[in-house]
């Protein structure tokens, strides 16, 4: 068995791995080669996070949905490049907007420079990715307009938060479609059609993509709160302590109080506090979280967008691809687990 791609994605056929490790050396050596610029300084900002490494998910998701087309189609490697740059652009804006110190284990490009440098970086990604996207043809320039779109609609749709005659949760999960699962599903979009592939193998693949998205945030959420912080690389309960409202939190607010229990009246008082001013109160809080209800509700949900993410393969040839892309769903149980 080999294992390829994050999140311990197993592949046991040797030419499928073969192919998914070829492409991916293909588009790490262009993504090197896409962010050199004329001005030296720019070539080492925007180079940072390239090789801070990362878990290359969108490109490995480009590889695998050419597979059900020609893998070796010309524009199947650019496509990922497209899908990673603007992925790594977000990147970039994201860490200004939330006064990041790191990222990827090394310093975020607005604490080694300023947050003018990181924004402008951030924009020189963007360009660079539109320039590669521009010789693939208006289909995937339509693609990935649309994407960009959605996925700039979600940062704002977070930044401004739920109106008050908003479904909090509806909210969060809108936002998280537009952020997550609109690049990710555009990666799987291209793949396949960069490949070739049928207009309907396409289509469910983009639904798989968008499914695939929402279930790996959330499972990040429940992360968040379940994980001793090994799996996930950042300390337990980082959202907690900053007051990030993700899944757990929203159902736990949706639930009815429990007036007999104790440990759910008192967790409710404690997520009323400043939980990144006290530590104490902190643990007590991700304590408590750990055992209520609201977890495995959470849990549940998540792997119900990763079981109509592999119920919408059914349709596909069986092959080794297919059975990959399935196995992404299994990561999402284990993830939860």
């Amino acid at each position: 068995m080999t294992v390829v791609g994050p999140f311990g994605l197993s592949v046991q056929d040797r030419d499928l791995t073969s192919d998914v490790q070829a492409g991916m050396d293909a588009v790490e050596a262009s993504l090197t080669e896409t962010v050199k610029s004329d001005v030296p300084f720019i070539t080492v900002t925007a180079s940072h996070l390239i090789e801070a490494g990362g878990k290359r998910f969108r490109p490995l998701l480009v590889m695998l949905a050419a597979q059900f087309g020609d893998p070796y189609a010309p524009g199947v490697v650019p496509a990922a490049v497209v899908v990673e740059l603007t992925h790594l652009a977000t990147l970039y804006h994201d860490d200004v907007m939330d006064e990041a110190p790191v990222r990827r284990g090394a310093p975020s490009a607005n604490s080694r420079w300023d947050n003018s440098v990181a924004i402008l970086t951030g924009d020189f990604l963007f360009s660079r990715a539109s320039q590669v996207l521009a010789d693939l043809g208006p289909a995937a320039v339509r693609l990935q307009a649309d994407a960009f779109e959605r996925l700039v609609t979600g940062q704002i749709l977070e930044t401004a938060g739920p109106r008050p005659e908003d479904d909090p949760l509806q909210h969060y999960l809108d936002v998280i479609a537009g952020k997550t699962g609109s690049l990710v599903a555009v990666a799987c979009h291209l793949g396949a059609l960069m490949s070739g592939a049928t207009p309907e193998a396409v289509e469910i693949l983009r639904q798989y993509g968008e499914r695939m998205g929402t279930a790996f945030q959330l499972a990040d959420d429940v992360l968040d709160i379940a994980s001793d912080g090994h799996e996930s690389g950042k300390t337990p309960g980082t959202d907690l302590r900053e007051g990030v409202p993700t899944l757990p939190i929203l159902l736990l607010q949706q639930m009815p109080v429990d007036e007999a229990d104790p440990e759910d009246l008192r967790l409710r008082e404690l997520l009323t506090f400043d939980l990144a001013a006290d530590d104490e109160l902190h643990a007590e809080a991700l304590k408590l979280l750990r055992r209520h209800p609201a977890l495995e509700r959470a849990r549940r949900d998540t792997l119900r967008y990763a079981e109509e993410a592999r119920a919408l393969l059914a349709p596909l040839p069986d092959c080794p691809a297919k059975a990959a892309l399935q196995g992404l769903c299994d990561a999402v149980a284990i993830r939860t687990m």
